[in-house]
């Protein structure tokens, strides 16, 4: 796991191993007059990987991405996108690519059926002999068949945003970049789309997903960056980040005093949290959860409940950046 300068570094050593990687940046920076959307960037996302670019809206999550698809022009700084550099390389990989990014646009008064023939039509590497069972399988695979001959402008968010999906499908990639593929989605929606995304990776499809919403991620995803004001500011699998995240313990007891001397005794630094009962600390590498009921019982203190929390991508999030983050959406 890298946080802050330490991502420089640690890129160096990705691309010193045998890892073959589907995206690598290096000091991609986009500036937009005075504004840095994006600050000199170190991205190394693994093939195979099921990677999330995580960020608050505005953090330079969208503009790296129309940079790598070569749909804006960088400042300065590198692209590779599976193995070729961007965006001189863009006729070779854009046909491997499949992309849905800003949400989708459609012909409003074709059907979802036809606006997906136009759109594989449009598509030189494809073969309008299987057109029609190309379309057929991707939009059973979003789940819109029942709706396929339905006009687009009656779609819902949640329907246009499958669609979308469809068309990044309608042929096999090696690369799917997903800029908030959830958006509009209802719940089911939402659980049909990570399981989507689990079966590409299965099948050996990189996945590139763009979030706001960390409890998705984390659901789904096997890395992660972590954007904030265009900087990255952690990278790595996502376990690895999880570990990064401040666990804490949570103690309340009617002895809050002789549970203070006994937590102070393991190393930890209590403080009142809320309530006239309960204690927090932060947890050590040094110190379990185990130890700590342990010694409380060994101290007769009086246990009302213990907890364990942190190790999230949110814990790490407010304290590498101090600021809050949108779970749930």
């Amino acid at each position: 796991m890298t946080t802050g300068t330490d991502t420089e570094a640690a890129h160096r050593e990705t691309t010193d191993t045998p890892i073959e990687l589907a995206i690598r940046t290096t000091g991609l920076r986009k500036v937009f007059r005075k504004q840095r959307a994006v600050d000199g960037i170190d991205l190394a996302v693994p093939r195979g990987s099921v990677f999330g670019f995580l960020g608050p809206n505005g953090s330079g999550k969208t503009t790296t991405i129309r940079m790598l698809l070569g749909l804006s022009n960088a400042t300065s700084g590198s692209i590779e996108v599976l193995g070729e550099s961007m965006p001189r390389g863009l006729h070779a990989v854009l046909p491997r690519v499949g992309a849905l990014v800003e949400g989708p646009a459609f012909y409003p008064y074709l059907s979802g059926r036809a606006n997906l023939s136009r759109f594989d039509a449009a598509d030189p590497t494809s073969d309008p002999r299987s057109r029609k069972d190309r379309v057929a399988r991707a939009l059973d695979r979003v789940g819109l068949t029942h709706a396929a001959d339905k006009k687009a402008h009656a779609y819902s968010l949640g329907m246009k945003q499958r669609l979308g999906l469809a068309n990044a499908l309608l042929t096999p990639r090696e690369l799917l970049v997903l800029d908030e593929p959830t958006n509009g989605l209802d719940p089911q929606g939402t659980r049909e789309v990570r399981h989507l995304i689990r079966s590409l990776a299965d099948d050996g499809t990189t996945v590139f997903v763009s979030s706001h919403l960390l409890a998705e991620i984390e659901q789904v995803c096997t890395h992660a960056a972590v954007m904030r004001t265009g900087s990255i500011v952690a990278q790595g699998p996502l376990d690895d980040l999880r570990a990064a995240g401040a666990r804490t313990v949570t103690v309340r007891t009617p002895d809050i005093g002789q549970a203070g001397v006994v937590l102070t005794r393991l190393g930890l630094v209590p403080r009142r949290d809320g309530g006239s009962d309960v204690l927090v600390a932060d947890l050590t590498a040094a110190v379990e959860p185990e130890t700590i009921t342990a010694e409380l019982v060994r101290a007769e203190v009086r246990v009302r409940g213990i907890a364990v929390g942190g190790g999230t991508l949110e814990d790490l999030f407010v304290a590498l950046t101090g600021e809050g983050f949108d779970v749930a959406g």
